[in-house]
């Protein structure tokens, strides 16, 4: 029987050009945690650009390789950055945006508008608007009311780009704040209303139907759920596009294996062969397991209670780090001179709720206040949810490649914190 070093597994959460020094501190993309915690403070998000560079190109790859007319759109809410974005589109990706405001850090990230993707189930005409004078190429359309508000939005002369969203009415094996393709969903349309939604924009002047999209939820570890959703697309009939979503799952912890990249593309374009047009163009947009994998969290630990259960408190938690909170995701973590191994104890936050935990239930070697405390997988949706939650300031990202770091999101100031006060 095999035994796995605790050490190792724990290594390989952290992204992948992570490694200890000499004297046991971690290092991320060549620079030491100890040494970026002086410099940018804590709690600060650290993210490997090259891993996230060489996720972006092997998602590409491994797509285009089995379908050359694939497109690969990156979720920009699982990590809502411009410096993220920016990635993205130098990597020759598009963007999936959700809102205004992803809209507005795409094209500061230098975005082409005609690769904008406008997803949202409650679009309001001010986002639309935003979509149509910046000349997105497509709007997911999610309901008949997008198409009334398009109809009165697009000037006369012009054709904004649609696809309509299909609910694929498959439940999704994750949290259920992550599924989004159940009958009863939020998202979409079923697929009678999804004909009558195709039928009114290909009768209409100001839109273009090029296609259909679905989405059957996150942080999902089976592929064939995810493949299983191109039937109900292809249903609909013969289109330019088909969207297939995203939502592959990450690894977040020991127990968990996700499906690697090249199993979820032979899944997806195995079915696309077997029941979309030979000639037709598909796009997926994953986020989680884009970024999940690419970032990590550092912490400087400020109090260790000993009693029934250990205490090791942090000066982040829920105000950078909401998962836990919200979909019961579990985060693993360590000390960061002295990694794996030790006692059992409960990590939490400093916030002021009893369900500010980060990871319950975590061996850490000896902790101590002062130390360093690095949490694994936080390159998705933990910048996105991120909150001032008992007057917190929002944490900074930092960039790290061959030894050197970059700040590309500065922390909060206690002025910030008044800046909208009137």
């Amino acid at each position: 029987m095999t035994t796995v070093d605790p050490r190792t597994e724990l290594l390989n959460l952290f992204p992948t050009d992570t490694s200890t020094d000499s004297d046991g501190m971690l290092q991320v993309g060549g620079c030491r945690l100890d040494d970026l915690a002086t410099e940018y403070g804590t709690p600060t998000i650290v993210v490997d650009e090259d891993a996230l560079r060489n996720r972006a190109r092997d998602y590409l790859n491994a797509f285009r390789s089995r379908w050359p007319l694939a497109d690969v759109a990156f979720a920009s809410k699982s990590f809502p950055c411009t410096a993220v974005q920016r990635v993205m589109v130098e990597e020759g990706l598009h963007l999936d945006v959700a809102g205004g405001g992803e809209i507005v850090t795409a094209l500061k990230a230098g975005a082409d508008p005609a690769r904008l993707v406008l997803h949202g189930n409650a679009k309001t005409d001010e986002e639309l608007q935003l979509a149509v004078d910046n000349g997105l190429g497509l709007v997911v359309v999610d309901n008949f009311d997008d198409i009334d508000r398009l109809e009165r939005l697009v000037p006369a002369g012009r054709q904004q780009g649609c696809l309509v969203r299909v609910i694929p009415g498959i439940e999704a094996e994750t949290h259920a704040s992550q599924a989004t393709g159940h009958a009863g969903s939020k998202f979409g349309l079923m697929p009678d209303d999804a004909r009558e939604a195709i039928a009114r924009i290909e009768r209409s002047s100001k839109m273009h139907l090029f296609g259909v999209h679905t989405h059957v939820g996150s942080q999902l570890l089976n592929v064939e759920q995810l493949a299983a959703a191109v039937a109900p697309i292809a249903a609909l009939g013969t289109f330019e596009v088909y969207d297939l979503g995203g939502g592959l799952g990450s690894r977040y912890t020991y127990a968990e294996h996700a499906p690697s990249l090249d199993a979820y593309a032979e899944a997806m374009v195995e079915q696309a062969t077997a029941l979309l047009p030979a000639g037709s163009r598909i796009i997926v947009e994953p986020g989680r397991s884009m970024v999940a994998a690419s970032a990590c969290t550092l912490y400087r630990v400020t109090t260790v209670k000993r009693g029934q259960i250990v205490h090791v408190a942090v000066d982040g938690g829920m105000g950078d780090n909401l998962d836990v909170a919200l979909t019961g995701q579990r985060f693993e973590a360590t000390i960061a001179n002295r990694v794996g191994g030790g006692e059992t104890v409960t990590v939490v936050g400093r916030h002021c709720e009893s369900g500010d935990v980060l990871v319950d239930g975590v061996p850490l070697q000896s902790p101590a206040v002062g130390d360093l405390l690095a949490v694994p997988v936080t390159g998705a949706y933990c910048y996105t949810m991120s909150n001032q939650y008992n007057g917190a300031r929002r944490v900074p990202v930092v960039f790290v490649s061959g030894g050197t770091s970059r700040l590309v999101v500065r922390r909060d100031t206690w002025a910030d914190l008044l800046s909208r006060d009137v």
